[in-house]
């Protein structure tokens, strides 16, 4: 393998074109160096995606530089537990060495799935320069198991989403949206391109709706801010679905012919009627096709997919009910599944929803209204902020079905699949064997969930390493994934991975979970290491460029890529054949196979290359959807198989507060990623900790009056799972029954600081020790990492000054 190439320069001072790798924006930009040192990171307004910088962007020096990143591979040499690891600095050969004999030791005496891997989301973290690679590893090794976060992340948007519309949310054509819903989603602190992409078609008229319980990023200048109780998101959508429904504001056309709301649906079993079933099938239907109602009250045969068998001139209704002869002359009542997707609306009147979101009876008909005056041209988001709950299935259902009345569907303004670049998928899927993929441990709480493609959550993880549920894993391979800051029940992570047989944790710092491991390797940031990117994301014109960021720097000290250490532990895991002979410079350019560009082309050009390439809008007019019936479902027949209602439908959070611990614990809980920082990162680079020096809890002024708190004062956050030591922050955009937790606080502000925060202790600030993993969303095992319940008392002295 060729090592990382440097750009050289005559000029002591260089600016040099590359892109930011922190997180899922992806923006352009231009490293600068001096003597061989990064001094800044600037926007490179050339690039699709490079019009401006972040805070976290800008502060790339202080990450480069800062005194607390890991530097050399560490031997523990100290049995866990101890208050002292031991830590011995090794060579990169015996760490490697070492962590090869261990999981192939384990992988024979057990197999490969006795080894999981650990994987930090591609969204927030520089992984995704490397991730393909990881995941490689994963599949040739054998490994069923990978916790990458998707529960907790993008699994509703991006694979639950499938479920209705047979693809994942796609991308929000902006450039032509009249109205622009923003869901649990704030990209002005997570996705800067995105965010100026909704400034600018806000500027040209757009409307913006905002479904958040804080008045954040564009809630504070949008058209409608729904401020939603935590986890009540779905009741919400199905409440703005009626009124459309009810004001006839849906495109009706849309509906009858693309989704299956004519289709007709059995009473007795829940399936839709087929024409085999019929004592008298409709002239020349097959055997499978399914069955609508024409305006006549005859019946009509619907072919999968969005053409249908009608007769001359036949439309099937949307509405109604009827009773149909089968094959042995039983009565078979039906309804159509849009007769059905109207009752499961019915009962969220604008009051009801009121009562169960915390919002103002009329704003459920304003925002009905918004998304009617658009037509066809709404673009909307959703992730984390109605991702992380136990009912986080059916929301994401919920909202994708009120989505699909607009006729929006990869329609100018409404969310897109821009055409991809071609390029090769070196993740390796088909190294994985049936077989393998069938041991994943998560297969026993969801056969539909992220297992299904050989991932689980954290919850599963730690039951297979502390119960041996359903079997023992004795060994855990980490990039990055820090559990015990980002996910739920810290302790009891902190007892599962201290549990391991054999832990193996690759990282740029040492993290309280790195620092559970046995070795620790050090990873270099993106700075230090080139990374080849096919494709950005957020337009068109970003799809169609590709990439090769160059090291600005020399990595510092013994670090290396995530790249170079997945090869390296392949040759001695004797999986080189897979791994191109260990050569990754022969496994990016077969990526880049398909594209007809080599590495050295764009070596030559690192501001990136752009590539023919335009949008293709409403495909499914010539593609179709890839779902089980052919159309956007509405009723889902697959979910009713696998014991999910089939349509969606709302579901109180596991700690609701209308249940009996409102008592106890009488507010709402959330939690929200700061601007400043990138989930449990960043806190010890200066500039970003000057602009948030502490942890908080944020609440409204009449909750703090009650409670005997003022702004500043130390506060206890206690819920059933443990309590945390923060400041009381006031905000009156709030509602007063809830209160936003501000999560991923650990690390110390320089090194050796005396203001970092015991992840493990109750005296420090850890919001992971406030959620449970033991009630999750029953398909993806998503936590309640957003709606818990809790109670903030007064502790300690009050600030002064």
């Amino acid at each position: 393998m060729k090592e990382a190439h440097t750009a050289q320069a005559s000029a002591s001072r260089q600016s040099i074109p590359g892109f930011c790798g922190l997180c899922k924006s992806r923006c352009g930009s231009r490293m600068v160096v001096e003597d061989g040192r990064l001094v800044a990171q600037q926007p490179d307004p050339s690039h699709p995606t490079g019009r401006a910088q972040c805070v976290k962007g800008r502060a790339a020096p202080e990450l480069v530089y800062d005194p607390q990143r890991l530097l050399r591979p560490m031997l523990r040499t100290r049995p866990k537990g101890e208050a002292d690891p031991g830590w011995r600095e090794i060579s990169w050969d015996e760490a490697l060495t070492r962590t090869a004999a261990a999981l192939a030791r384990i992988r024979d005496e057990s197999g490969p799935e006795a080894v999981a891997f650990a994987i930090a989301t591609p969204s927030g973290t520089p992984i995704a320069d490397d991730v393909r690679w990881i995941e490689r590893l994963a599949n040739a090794f054998g490994s069923p198991n990978v916790a990458n976060g998707t529960e907790i992340c993008n699994w509703h948007k991006d694979y639950t989403h499938v479920h209705t519309f047979g693809r994942g949310i796609a991308t929000p054509d902006f450039a032509h949206s009249r109205c622009i819903v923003l869901w649990g989603h704030n990209p002005r602190d997570t996705w800067l391109n995105n965010a100026l992409s909704i400034r600018d078609a806000k500027a040209r008229g757009a409307r913006v709706v905002v479904v958040d319980p804080r008045k954040a990023g564009f809630a504070a200048g949008a058209d409608l801010w729904l401020r939603v109780r935590p986890g009540a998101d779905g009741a919400l959508a199905l409440g703005v679905a009626r009124a459309m429904l009810t004001h006839g504001w849906f495109d009706a056309d849309f509906v009858r012919d693309f989704t299956n709301a004519p289709l007709l649906v059995r009473s007795d079993t829940g399936r839709f009627l087929r024409a085999g079933e019929l004592a008298v099938p409709p002239a020349g239907a097959a055997a499978d096709d399914f069955v609508a109602r024409g305006a006549d009250g005859a019946a009509v045969a619907c072919a999968q997919g969005v053409g249908a068998r009608r007769g001359a001139g036949v439309q099937p209704v949307l509405a109604g009910a009827c009773e149909l002869a089968d094959a042995d002359g039983r009565r078979v009542h039906c309804r159509t599944a849009f007769s059905l997707f109207e009752e499961a609306c019915a009962a969220y009147t604008p009051e009801r929803v009121a009562a169960l979101c915390w919002i103002e009876p009329g704003q459920v008909e304003q925002c009905a209204r918004l998304l009617h005056e658009a037509g066809a041209a709404v673009a909307y988001y959703c992730w984390a902020g109605v991702c992380q709950h136990t009912n986080a299935t059916q929301t994401d259902r919920a909202i994708a079905t009120l989505m699909a009345l607009t006729g929006s569907f990869d329609a100018p303004g409404g969310n897109v699949a821009f055409t991809p670049l071609p390029a090769n998928d070196v993740s390796g899927k088909a190294l994985l064997t049936a077989a393998q993929r069938a041991r994943c441990i998560g297969l026993e709480q969801s056969r539909i969930g992220p297992a299904c493609n050989a991932r689980i959550g954290s919850d599963v993880l730690y039951d297979a390493i502390l119960e041996q549920k359903p079997y023992p894993v004795r060994a855990l391979i980490g990039f990055g994934c820090n559990f015990l800051l980002n996910h739920a029940d810290a302790e009891r992570g902190a007892r599962a991975l201290g549990a391991l047989e054999f832990c193996v944790y690759a990282d740029v710092t040492l993290t309280p979970t790195a620092a559970l491991a046995d070795i620790v390797l050090p990873i270099c940031t993106p700075w230090e290491r080139e990374a080849l990117r096919v494709g950005f994301e957020g337009s068109q014109a970003a799809e169609q460029w590709v990439q090769l960021r160059l090291a600005a720097i020399e990595p510092l000290g013994e670090s290396r890529a995530d790249a170079w250490v997945v090869f390296e532990l392949a040759k001695r895991l004797g999986l080189a054949e897979h791994f191109w002979g260990g050569d990754l410079e022969a496994g990016l350019a077969h990526i880049l196979d398909p594209l007809g560009v080599c590495l050295e082309q764009l070596r030559r050009t690192p501001g990136g290359l752009a590539q023919p390439g335009a949008t293709r809008y409403r495909k499914y007019l010539e593609e179709g959807f890839q779902t089980p019936t052919g159309r956007i479902e509405l009723y889902s027949e697959n979910l009713l198989a696998h014991g999910v209602p089939p349509l969606p439908t709302f579901v109180e959070p596991a700690d609701s507060p209308f249940g009996s611990s409102a008592g106890d614990f009488p507010l709402v809980m959330t939690t929200a990623k700061l601007r400043h920082f990138r989930h449990g990162q960043d806190r010890q680079a200066p500039s970003l900790r000057r602009r948030a020096p502490e942890p908080a809890v944020h609440l409204h002024p009449d909750a703090a009056h009650a409670r005997g708190i003022a702004e500043g004062d130390r506060v206890r956050v206690r819920t059933a799972n443990g309590s945390i030591r923060v400041r009381a922050r006031l905000d009156a955009a709030l509602d007063a029954r809830v209160v936003w937790v501000e999560y991923g606080w650990w690390q110390p502000g320089g090194r050796g600081g005396a203001d970092g925060y015991d992840a493990l202790s109750e005296q420090g600030a850890n919001y992971s020790r406030l959620v449970s993993d033991r009630r999750v969303d029953p398909v993806s095992g998503s936590q309640p990492l957003r709606s818990g319940l809790c109670e903030v008392e007064l502790e300690g002295p009050r600030l002064q000054g």
